[in-house]
């Protein structure tokens, strides 16, 4: 069960982390995610409120296979056609109807699932003095899933935009979307873009 609006506290000294909305899971795209194009009004809404506080994640695939270690390599042997020496370019970069936000908002690549898999991200937002890390994206079950638990670790406050997911498996999202709401109470909050624009203002 959500927490009611009573059991929030207002967000403050916030960054919205919105996570690989790029053209690779995009309509059309090699990794298409089909509810991308329902959240993304969603998703520019909440950075157009927030641009200098936004920060994008993108995920970067190898030249090659063999450039990332371990289990890796054989993950993008079978998708050899994601690796950037097949890969179009436009590919990786982010969707048009959120770049264009790019500068104020900052644009942070990531070589793994989890945000924090770029350390220099952790160090921005320690530096910042960020306690509250707001999260959009995709997918809701592999690399937002993975960011989560991230920030949960480092000590962040985490605030799902529950309407501002997606995903390619409606089981793997309404899995995740439970898991969040009952095991992580106090650490995690869940809520609508609209009771997100009520609790978070500049």
């Amino acid at each position: 069960m959500r927490d009611s609006a009573s059991d929030v506290t207002d967000i403050s000294d916030a960054v919205h982390l919105c996570i690989d909305m790029q053209n690779i899971f995009a309509p059309g795209g090699l990794w298409e995610t089909p509810w991308m194009a329902r959240v993304l009004p969603t998703i520019a809404s909440i950075v157009s409120r927030h641009q200098a506080r936004t920060i994008f994640t993108r995920f970067i695939t190898p030249e090659d296979p063999e450039d990332r270690p371990g289990q890796w390599q054989r993950y993008f042997r079978r998708w050899r056609e994601a690796t950037r020496k097949h890969l179009p370019p436009s590919g990786l970069e982010l969707v048009p109807a959120l770049s264009r936000f790019v500068p104020p908002a900052a644009v942070i690549d990531k070589p793994a699932y989890s945000a924090f898999s770029n350390p220099g991200l952790a160090s921005l937002l320690i530096d910042k003095n960020v306690g509250t890390v707001v999260i959009t994206g995709v997918e809701t079950d592999v690399c937002v899933l993975s960011t989560v638990l991230s920030a949960v670790d480092l000590g962040f406050r985490v605030v799902i935009v529950e309407d501002g997911l997606c995903s390619s498996s409606d089981v793997g999202h309404d899995a995740l979307m439970t898991m969040y709401r009952t095991r992580f109470h106090g650490q995690v909050d869940l809520m609508t873009a609209e009771e997100l624009a009520e609790f978070w203002r500049e």
